[in-house]
């Protein structure tokens, strides 16, 4: 009889739970978990940068806002107070009534006493029909911007109309928007050419310097 060496497989329980993981998809290597602990700090950083990037953002706008704030203060800086309405209008001065033509021409009502007499005729006089003058006017509308959207439009309104001056009419008025809740008026006048200049009113309007920041001219027209 002879004797056959019984062949034992010592590992074949590791075989057998690799094979089984391997068909389970449980496999995993060194370079799997390295792989996985980078995709998680690339995770993490992407994270990380979009807090950052929402805190700049808020930053940002902040300074934005500022910025904006200061660029209103800047323009509505309040000059020195004075006494309301107390610009005076300032008289124009008015022309000089033109010399009236002398229609009478100097007769010589005796003549030569060697010359031959002819009979004096008293001249006629006709009286010229005059002509009605043409008065020019212009329809204007004025722009008037305040300081600020803490000024008061009406008591500005009133202080423009207090103006009064010969050939010189307010019409109708409105608040149109600007900016940063702050408000100009348009207001319409008409006024006759000969009597009332468009810079002379501009002054006098801006001289109310507790509401006034600047008058402009928006629209001329001839009537």
């Amino acid at each position: 009889m002879v004797y056959v060496p019984e062949r034992v497989w010592i590992d074949r329980g590791r075989y057998l739970e690799a094979e089984s993981n391997f068909f389970s998809g449980q496999t995993y290597s060194t370079g799997d978990v390295k792989s996985n602990a980078s995709q998680e700090a690339l995770i993490q950083r992407i994270a990380s940068l979009e807090v950052e990037n929402q805190e700049l953002k808020k930053t940002i706008d902040d300074i934005v806002k500022r910025v904006a704030s200061l660029e209103v203060k800047c323009s509505t800086c309040t000059p020195p107070v004075t006494d309301k309405c107390s610009a005076a209008a300032k008289p124009t001065p008015k022309k000089a009534p033109a010399p009236a033509d002398d229609d009478d021409d100097d007769l010589d009502l005796f003549g030569d006493d060697d010359a031959p007499k002819k009979p004096v005729v008293a001249p006629v006089k006709v009286e010229k029909k005059k002509k009605a003058e043409v008065i020019a006017k212009s329809s204007v509308v004025l722009e008037i911007k305040p300081w600020d959207d803490e000024t008061n439009m009406q008591e500005m309104e009133k202080c423009v109309r207090s103006i009064e001056k010969d050939g010189l009419l307010w019409g109708s008025s409105k608040l149109v928007p600007v900016a940063y809740n702050v408000k100009k008026l348009q207001i319409v006048c008409v006024v006759e050419d000969d009597k009332v200049g468009i810079e002379e009113l501009s002054e006098e309007i801006e001289a109310f310097e507790d509401y006034v920041q600047s008058v402009d001219v928006a629209a001329f027209n001839k009537i």
